[in-house]
Formats: structure tokens, sequence, C-alpha cells
């Protein structure tokens, strides 16, 4: 699966149903290895929201859907 593709996807939290937003940036290691990933809520009007990124690893991600991924969060 490309990131391209993981992008397209909503985020929804497994404990609380909320929309999370979209995958907008990858955390790499110095080895290269990805190690996590950076959400954010969809703005509406170009309103900057205060602390509307949300980051979680591979192990917080429950399923990958063909319209959603699902998280632990």
């Amino acid at each position: 699966m490309f990131l391209s593709e993981l992008q397209n996807k909503d985020i929804i939290s497994v404990k609380s149903g909320a929309n999370l937003g979209r995958i907008v940036d990858v955390e790499v290691n110095e080895m290269g290895q990805v190690i996590g990933f950076v959400a954010e809520e969809k703005k509406f009007f170009r309103k900057v929201l205060k602390n509307s990124e949300i980051t979680f690893g591979f192990k917080d991600i429950a399923k990958i859907g063909a319209d959603v991924i699902l998280v632990n969060k």
C-alpha cells in the first residue's frame, strides 16, 4: 500500500467513534523506517485549530478498510 492511498482514508477512533481527520505526514527514523503517522482534522473555512494534529503508530491501527483506518486512540 502506498502513502497516497492511506492519505485518502478517514482516520476513525475505535474508542470514541470520532473522525480524527486524515494522514498528512509520516514520521521516519534515521534508518528510513516508518515509526508513525500524523493525522490532522479537516479545516473548514481555513480556520486554524489549536492541537489539531494526532500522532499514532502501526501498533495503534486496528484495521485498514476500503474507506477508513480504525485506530485505538
